[in-house]
């Protein structure tokens, strides 16, 4: 295996621990602060503790078990993905993926250790549901990989 390779490979994990910490440790910190009785809010939002039994809008709620598969399925997936094109993949497309995946293994994470997602971020002035920092990994990871899939598709 060349040196370029397992640096792909060393990418992914490495990139993969450090926003599965990010996520993990911002909503401790968030939700320890809200729970301490502090309150955060702006123009554009606010921070508001719920406990999330489901997944996005309210999707699949006491699912816990089949979301937890869920996830697990997918990042191996990811993981595996990277892997079959590991001599063609771009870091770029490493970094989202690694992005995605820990932004599903923290909530992953949370579901299995507490039995729900811990969601605090509220939006001002739009009809949003409540979300976390993993889930804006997720959001990111996604449409990064749509954009660059159909930037470089046929190149």
């Amino acid at each position: 295996m060349n040196s370029n390779i397992i640096g792909k490979y060393l990418f992914l994990i490495a990139s993969f621990i450090f926003w599965l910490f990010l996520a993990l440790f911002s909503s401790r910190l968030i939700v320890d602060n809200l729970t301490s009785g502090h309150e955060y809010s702006n123009f554009l939002f606010n921070l508001h503790y719920i406990k999330n039994s489901g997944a996005a809008f309210s999707l699949f709620q006491n699912a816990r078990e089949f979301l937890i598969i869920v996830s697990i399925v997918a990042t191996t997936l990811l993981f595996g993905f990277v892997h079959y094109h590991i001599r063609s993949i771009h870091y770029l497309s490493i970094s989202f993926i690694a992005l995605l995946s820990a932004g599903i293994m923290s909530n992953c994470h949370e579901r299995i250790v507490l039995g729900y997602v811990r969601d605090y971020i509220q939006l001002n002035n739009i009809n949003f549901p409540i979300f976390n920092v993993a889930d804006i990994f997720i959001t990111v990871g996604v449409i990064a990989l749509v954009v660059i899939l159909l930037y470089f598709k046929g190149r």
